[in-house]
C-alpha cells in the first residue's frame, strides 16, 4: 500500500491536533513556542538522514511510499519529523496539566547521570557501528549538556512523557520496521532488536524528543521573562483622571 507511510504520519498526528483546542491543555496557545522548535530540529534531523540515506546506513522501501522525494527523502519522511514531535510534545504538555505533581523530580538527575554513564559504556563496544556511535555520541552530548551547562528543571516531566510516547511509539515504528518500510542496514547497528524495532531507534526518539521540549521549554522561558515587565508596568501604572 503505497500511503502506508502517509497514513502513520496522519494516525499519529490527527488525535493531538484535534484535542490541542481542550480547554484544560490549551495546547494551540503554546504554538508560537512549539513550531519554532519543531522547525529547527526537524532541520537537524533531515540533514543526519539525508546523509544516512545516502551512505545506505538504512533506505526506503518504495512499495510503501507515495515517491515523493526531496532530497532524496520520501515526503512521508520530512513528515515524520513534524508530525511525531507535535505529538510527543502534546502528550508532554497534558501530563503537565493533568498530573500537576512531577514524580519523576527526584531521580531525574541521577538517572541522566546513569543513561550519559551507561551511552558512554555501549559506545565503547559499538563506536564502529555508525548509526548505534552517532546517536549515542550526539544524546549523551546532549542529555550532558543540559544537566551540567543548563540545569535543566524539566527532565523528570520530559522523562514521564518519554514513557508514554513510548507506547504509539511501538505501534508505529513496529508497522514501519515489520512491513518493512524502513530498511535499516545491520552492519551499522547493534543488531539487537525489540520485536522487529532496532533497540537505536528508542536512543534516537529520545533525542528527537528531547532536542524539541529543550528549545520549546527555552523559548516558553524566554517569552515569559519578556512579558514580565510589560504586566507589570501595566499592574503599577496609576489610573488616569
Amino acid at each position: 500500500m503505497k500511503s502506508l507511510y502517509l497514513l502513520l504520519n496522519i494516525g499519529a498526528f490527527i488525535f493531538p491536533f484535534l484535542l490541542s483546542f481542550d480547554k484544560k491543555v490549551a495546547f494551540y496557545k503554546k504554538w508560537k513556542y512549539l513550531f519554532p522548535a519543531l522547525v529547527s530540529v526537524a532541520v537537524f534531523f533531515l540533514i543526519w538522514d539525508y546523509f544516512f540515506t545516502d551512505w545506505r546506513v538504512w533506505s526506503f522501501n518504495d512499495n510503501y511510499i507515495l515517491g515523493t522525494k526531496f532530497f532524496g527523502l520520501p515526503i512521508e519522511e520530512i513528515l515524520f519529523f513534524f508530525t511525531v514531535p507535535y505529538s510527543c510534545v502534546f502528550v508532554y504538555e497534558c501530563l503537565i496539566a493533568y498530573i500537576p505533581k512531577d514524580y519523576f523530580k527526584n531521580i531525574a538527575k541521577p538517572l541522566t547521570i546513569i543513561l550519559i554513564l551507561g551511552l558512554a559504556v555501549a559506545l565503547y563496544f559499538n563506536y564502529g557501528r555508525l548509526y548505534t556511535a552517532s546517536t549515542i555520541i550526539l544524546l549523551g552530548a546532549y542529555l550532558m549538556q543540559l544537566l551540567v551547562v543548563n540545569r535543566a528543571q524539566w527532565l523528570g516531566r520530559f522523562f514521564m512523557a518519554y514513557l508514554v510516547c513510548l507506547i504509539p511509539f511501538f505501534i508505529i515504528n513496529g508497522i514501519l520496521t515489520a512491513k518493512p518500510v524502513v530498511i535499516y542496514n545491520d552492519i551499522e547497528n547493534t543488531g539487537i532488536r525489540l520485536g522487529t524495532i532496532p533497540i537505536e531507534d528508542t536512543l534516537y526518539k529520545m533525542l528527537l524528543l528531547l532536542m524539541n521540549v529543550a528549545i520549546y521549554e527555552r523559548l516558553q522561558k524566554r517569552f515569559v521573562r519578556a512579558e514580565e515587565p510589560e504586566e507589570t508596568t501595566a499592574e503599577t501604572e496609576p489610573l488616569g483622571i
